[in-house]
């Protein structure tokens, strides 16, 4: 054994934690780096989604940046700025809004959204590589577990 390496018992002493801190901020900044080398960013395509009825919009129906800041409170980061990443699609043509401020997905829009999709595939295979659907498939139950024992409830 390397002195990089690590025994299990050493890795079992280890917080979840930190761990998943770690390694939630490298999923993300490894997902981002993708995508802007694609030339979209992820609240981009976040807003696409939930503005689109082939997506996570049940109606597509417009929706002002409220609303959808509102519908992505659980994954929006910080950092992120719905406004601006809007103006942006908006200056595409990916977007319009209408007078009470909602914000539309236009034909354009769709079409980069499905666009866009077809390339979470790629980004996925990357991260998962090495890893066997089995092995994930484990660690995503320890991890819920570890939710419901902490008193959170782990979604879907």
């Amino acid at each position: 054994m390397t002195s990089q390496q690590i025994t299990d018992a050493e890795l079992a002493a280890q917080p979840a934690a930190y761990w998943t801190g770690v390694a939630y901020e490298a999923l993300i900044a490894f997902t981002r780096a993708r995508q802007a080398e694609l030339g979209f960013t992820q609240p981009q395509y976040w807003l696409l989604r939930n503005l689109s009825k082939n997506d996570i919009s049940p109606d597509g129906q417009g929706k002002t940046v409220t609303e959808l800041q509102r519908a992505m409170g659980s994954y929006l980061r910080a950092e992120d700025d719905l406004e601006a990443e809007a103006d942006v699609l908006l200056e595409r043509g990916w977007l319009t809004r209408d007078a009470g401020g909602r914000l539309w997905i236009t034909e354009a829009g769709e079409d980069a959204r499905a666009g866009m999709k077809r390339h979470a595939p790629a980004i996925r295979d990357r991260i998962h590589q090495g890893i066997d659907d089995a092995d994930y498939v484990t660690a995503l139950k320890v991890l819920r577990r570890m939710i419901r024992n902490t008193g959170g409830t782990p979604v879907r």
